[in-house]
């Protein structure tokens, strides 16, 4: 069997990204009635792209307003697309959120919205809620991210602090018809935490989202606290009569894209084997990923190689360097510390929005001489680890995925490919 790694492990990371965009999954799930008025709204990497095949498929009255990532636009011409700062949300995302409001105050019944969510939407559609500012919200989304603290702890902080998140817009919309049609980048796909869920119910509570912060131990400014201890901070909580007219549907998930890499792997004669969707601290996640690989090698246990084992979800980074590198950067260095270039392991990780964190890369390609290459160059893959330094071990070795912003995103993907050793 001829086989080029690298090559295969592109295909794998493209196969993800096509399974989960926009002009794949979007249109089959649009109601069947489309003529009419319809106000378009939309937050997340993927919004850009989402408002195209709406004016591609509604034949009425389409207007609207979208909010995505810088660089990851699209070609509209009736929906406005708003470009602003993510993870951390800047006075652009601020005004779009205020627009958007504006857009859906005063509806009727007879009105429909249309709202396009992805993953990113939370830091990109951001109104801080009453008496706080966007430097309160700035300061403590950079201390989340820094923390390791999980998608599902820092969406429930930022509810918490918001008007528009935890079904507030929805609660904005009402009376009208509202459709959310998302694309999950969270593990387990729930609604209330992709973007941290703007026209869906949220079970969680301020008092939770005091604890997380206590248990990261961020600190937060006097009147934030007497906000969070404020009734008012509650997010609009299940059986409210203002979400009876809000439809919620998942269009791709990070499942689905799993399983068409995978079937891309038996396409190539190899078997698959999925792990799903992964949270945890990136270094600790390579690690197990390591042993699975080592056992694959060496024992051919769970399966035999050729093969190749899948994984998605979205880790964290607790940063304690300062070098450059996202979480599938911090991860792939893990595993290559961790293997030590044990023959015959290939491995991609890449985030399928284009971008690893804040960096210009999607994510990195380890190979078996991965380890000895780099020491070569003077490069202790234990000691850029500690530097948190994923970007640049694998930029010195010419590594680094770049493909551009995808304009979707169902978070990280990653691909260990396990070949047959010739002297088995």
């Amino acid at each position: 069997m001829s086989i080029d790694p690298k090559s295969l492990l592109r295909d794998l990371f493209a196969t993800a990204i096509a399974a989960a965009h926009p002009r794949q999954v979007l249109a089959d799930h649009l109601p069947a009635d489309r003529s009419g008025r319809v106000i378009v709204i939309g937050a997340g990497k993927a919004a850009a792209a989402m408002a195209e095949v709406i004016e591609q498929e509604w034949q009425g009255e389409v207007s609207g307003l979208v909010v995505t990532r810088y660089g990851h636009s699209a070609n509209c011409k009736k929906i406005e697309v708003v470009e602003a700062a993510h993870p951390v949300p800047d006075a652009a995302g601020l005004e779009t959120a205020q627009r958007v409001l504006q857009l859906v105050s005063g509806l009727s019944e007879s009105d429909r919205v249309i709202f396009l969510l992805s993953g990113g939407g939370s830091s990109l559609l951001a109104l801080p809620a009453e008496g706080l500012t966007l430097k309160d919200k700035q300061a403590i989304n950079k201390a989340l991210l820094k923390s390791g603290a999980s998608i599902s702890e820092m969406n429930c902080v930022r509810k918490h602090l918001s008007s528009i998140k935890g079904g507030r817009l929805a609660k904005a919309c009402w009376p009208a018809t509202v459709y959310t049609y998302a694309i999950s980048d969270v593990p387990g796909d729930e609604a209330t935490v992709i973007a941290s869920g703007p026209t869906v119910a949220d079970p969680t509570t301020s008092a939770e989202a005091l604890a997380i912060l206590a248990r990261y131990e961020i600190e937060i400014p006097a009147h934030v606290r007497t906000w969070l201890q404020d009734p008012r901070s509650e997010t609009v909580k299940p059986g409210d009569p203002c979400l009876s007219r809000s439809h919620f549907q998942l269009i791709a998930t990070p499942q689905q894209s799993l399983d068409a890499a995978a079937e891309k792997v038996r396409a190539a004669g190899l078997t698959p084997l999925i792990l799903g969707d992964l949270e945890g601290e990136s270094r600790e996640v390579a690690k197990v990923h390591a042993g699975i690989a080592r056992q694959i090698v060496l024992h051919g246990q769970p399966i035999k190689p050729p093969c190749v084992i899948i994984s998605g979800g979205e880790t964290t980074v607790t940063v304690r360097g300062d070098g450059r590198g996202g979480r599938n950067a911090e991860f792939l260095l893990s595993l290559t510390n961790t293997l030590k270039g044990l023959p015959d392991v290939y491995a991609l990780a890449g985030d399928t929005d284009g971008i690893d964190g804040s960096e210009d890369n999607a994510g990195a390609i380890m190979t078996p001489c991965s380890y000895g290459r780099a020491a070569k160059l003077g490069l202790s893959s234990s000691d850029e680890l500690d530097n948190n330094n994923g970007y640049g071990y694998f930029a010195a070795l010419g590594d680094l995925i770049v493909t551009e912003p995808t304009r979707t995103n169902v978070n990280d993907f990653r691909a260990i490919l396990i070949l047959e050793s010739p002297e088995k």
